[in-house]
């Protein structure tokens, strides 16, 4: 069916502010390639200097898609510093819940944004919580 006030493929792109843009994931070669050049530094780092660098015991995953740590906050936007939740006192989830998007302020308007600030409100047992919970893509 063909699209009255525009016709033929003149349909207007609806404008996206850079902070509402997703980008895209690193192609999985680039990810290799990553993980090739963390090794050669590695291995200067040891031959040159005699350092051994760490090995990662644990490792952190967000529970969320790593395209959400991606997107970029709001021109000017300073991370308040948010009220920690911890269950370890009377406060309920959702007055925790209430109060961070409150805090969020304009970063609330994205919900990509809302969970990648969350952990940062997080504390204690609430915070082991939220970073045990299965990652999703």
């Amino acid at each position: 069916m063909a699209n009255i006030m525009f016709p033929g493929n003149c349909v207007p792109q609806r404008h996206v502010e850079p902070y509402q843009q997703v980008p895209e994931l690193q192609p999985a070669h680039w990810q290799d390639a990553d993980a090739y050049w963390a090794d050669k530094i590695a291995e200067v780092m040891r031959d040159q200097f005699g350092i051994k660098p760490k090995v990662n015991t644990y490792s952190y995953q967000t529970p969320y898609p790593t395209t959400y740590d991606l997107i970029p906050l709001p021109n000017r936007y300073k991370v308040p510093d948010f009220t920690k939740f911890s269950r370890q006192d009377d406060t309920s989830t959702m007055e925790h819940v209430n109060r961070f998007i409150i805090q969020c302020g304009e970063a609330a308007n994205r919900d990509e944004l809302r969970v990648h600030l969350f952990s940062s409100s997080l504390s204690g047992s609430a915070f082991t919580w939220f970073i045990s919970l299965p990652q999703t893509q």
